[in-house]
């Protein structure tokens, strides 16, 4: 069973690491379910562990790292974040099984508003091409990143997870290069002219996980 948590209001990010590290635990000690935590955070930048510091080129809102995979990402109003908290005891040991998974529940969830996700090779995280803007120089077809993925595991358990953007300030994303990637960009769902409330992306993404993680 899979425990859904919606937190309203901004979650400072510390407080986050806190609860995960915690439920992270009780998940092992099978004292507590596996849970899926929604939140909105103050505008920060995360530092995954392969962060390179010369891709913070504004430290204009606080850095924390993060310990989780990847480099640098933005988290702030407007961005939902889905902390996944699951045993991977139960449903297999296999880290790149897993993330290709979390692509697919949010390919999955955007596909419900008509967004066309997709994957990279050689970049983790979930894409959006856009004919309508000008190529890089070498003819390269732009593409726009709508959802970070970053995870860390304790003990096969699962905490951090993905990040949508729904309606953030597009701009905060300048203090960084955004997961080490130069030359495309990022977007949000109200970016792309879509009138996307949060609460209508939680539902999908209810939906979504059902038929990627706990298909009937």
């Amino acid at each position: 069973m899979v425990e859904w948590i919606i937190s309203d209001g901004l979650t400072p990010y510390d407080d986050a690491v806190a609860f995960m590290e915690a439920r992270v635990a009780a998940i092992h000690s099978r004292t507590a379910d596996e849970a899926i935590w929604l939140v909105e955070h103050p505008p920060l930048y995360s530092a995954g562990t392969s962060a390179r510091a010369q891709d913070l080129l504004d430290a204009r809102f606080p850095v924390h790292p993060s310990g989780r995979g990847g480099q640098y990402t933005y988290h702030g109003p407007g961005q939902r974040v889905a902390y996944v908290m699951l045993d991977l005891n139960r449903r297999g040991r296999d880290v790149r099984a897993f993330v290709a998974r979390l692509e697919d529940w949010v390919i999955e969830a955007l596909a419900q508003f008509g967004i066309t996700g997709q994957i990279s090779e050689g970049r983790v995280g979930v894409w959006v091409p856009r004919p309508d803007k000008a190529p890089l120089p070498d003819g390269t077809l732009r593409e726009d990143k709508i959802a970070a993925i970053g995870v860390k595991l304790r003990r096969w358990v699962s905490f951090h997870g993905i990040s949508v953007n729904v309606d953030p300030d597009l701009g905060h994303y300048g203090g960084i290069v955004p997961c080490g990637i130069s030359g495309h960009g990022v977007t949000s769902l109200v970016d792309l002219g879509l009138p996307v409330a949060m609460a209508d992306l939680d539902v999908a993404l209810r939906q979504a996980f059902g038929t990627v993680f706990d298909p009937a």
